[in-house]
């Protein structure tokens, strides 16, 4: 499972049984806080999720900032799962190239750019 953490919102994207694909689940809110990591923990429930590989948001200089530390933060409060972080620099700009090319209008609907994003971190993890 892999998580694509926002200010707004959280892309959930999972892997198939053998884990080599990453497939688009939802988009979660990412407020109130405690009902976004009740629905991610019963998504990972629901759905046997052992690892949650979180996308963090290095900077080109590869330091971390503001939003890296916010990501790693709600990520450790994910009790009771391994959790993993992968590099997400530049997955939204891939997210919306990859939905306009598949001729997908996400202008109104920026939950669609969430979960792509969520499915690149993932893929990018099922990868190595």
């Amino acid at each position: 499972m892999a998580l694509d953490i926002g200010t707004k919102r959280i892309g959930v994207a999972l892997s198939d049984f053998l884990h080599i694909t990453a497939n688009g689940h939802s988009c979660v809110p990412r407020e109130p806080e405690k009902d976004a990591l009740s629905r991610i923990k019963e998504i990972a429930s629901e759905n046997r999720v052992s690892t949650i590989v979180v996308g963090v948001p290095i900077n080109m200089d590869g330091t971390y900032g503001f939003q890296a530390e916010d990501c790693k933060n709600f990520a450790g409060k994910l009790s009771g799962f391994d959790i993993v972080f992968e590099d997400e620099r530049l997955t939204s700009n891939q997210a919306e190239e990859n939905l306009r090319n598949r001729k997908i209008d996400f202008r109104k609907n920026k939950s669609l750019v969430d979960i792509e994003s969520a499915c690149i971190i993932l893929e990018q993890y099922l990868r190595k």
